[in-house]
Order: structure tokens, then sequence, then C-alpha cells
């Protein structure tokens, strides 16, 4: 197979691309929010501890998709870096839950408009009749339950 023909097929690969997508979106959110602001999974995690007080890790996992492990890792960094505080639940001593500190509301607060900002940089690229499509597309290549 000749070079000018893989590039071709990685072209038309639908993995290649949505790599390549999400690499471009990771570089412009580095762009805005800088190499010293909390990454986008750390943003991940703020929202939905944030939204979900007193979530457990296995929920966090459900909810943001980033696999047991690797949200361990980050959640030990969130809570070392004072964004995170975890405690044992009232009801349930077995079971730990989380709770956004006022440095981790102060982070999502600082990161909240640049994060906007690359949302809405990234969505201007797409023509704006196909912009409703194109995230029901990503929605489901996203929902895990389409994965099994």
């Amino acid at each position: 197979m000749s070079q000018t023909s893989n590039v071709k097929q990685l072209e038309r690969s639908t993995f290649h691309l949505l790599k390549k997508a999400a690499q471009n979106a990771a570089n412009l959110y580095v762009e805005k929010v800088g190499k010293n602001g909390i990454t986008q999974r750390q943003f991940a995690v703020l929202i939905a501890v944030n939204e979900n007080i007193g979530i457990s890790q296995t929920q966090l996992v459900e909810l943001t998709s980033i696999d047991r492990s690797t949200l361990a890792d980050l959640v030990g960094r969130l809570i070392a870096q004072g964004y995170l505080r975890r405690k044992r639940d009232k009801n349930d001593a077995r079971r730990n839950v989380l709770k956004l500190s006022a440095a981790g509301k102060r982070a999502l607060e600082d990161a909240e408009p640049s994060l906007s900002s690359v949302d809405r940089k990234l969505s201007s690229l797409i023509p704006k009749e196909h912009r409703k499509s194109f995230r029901l597309a990503l929605k489901i290549l996203a929902d895990d339950r389409q994965q099994t």
C-alpha cells in the first residue's frame, strides 16, 4: 500500500478523525486555559461534583466516563490541590463522598470562561446548519451503552 493510500484510509477512518479532532480540541483548550490551568478532565470532575454534592467516586466514574483507576488518581490530585474534599457518607460508612472546596469553586469559576470560549470556537468551525446533528452524533458516539 502506498503512502498516499494510507493517508486516504486515515481520512475515511472515524476513529482516526475523532482522535485527531479531540487532539485539536485539547490543544485549543491548553491555548485558552494555559498549561498551568486545570485540565479538561479536572474541569469535568469539578463540574460533576459541583452539580452532584455528595457524589461517590463510583457515581463519578459513571457520570464522567473516566476509568476507575484514572479517576482515583485524578481525585487524589484534586484533593491534594485543595479543590475537593472527601469524607465518609453519614448513611453508609463504607462509602466516601466528594464535595467541592472553596478553592475548587474558584478554579471552576476561573476556568469556565475559557472552556466556554473553546466550545464556541469549536462550534464555529461547524457550519451552523450542521451543529445540532453534529452534537447529536457526538452524544451517540459518547454513549457508553452503545459500546456493548
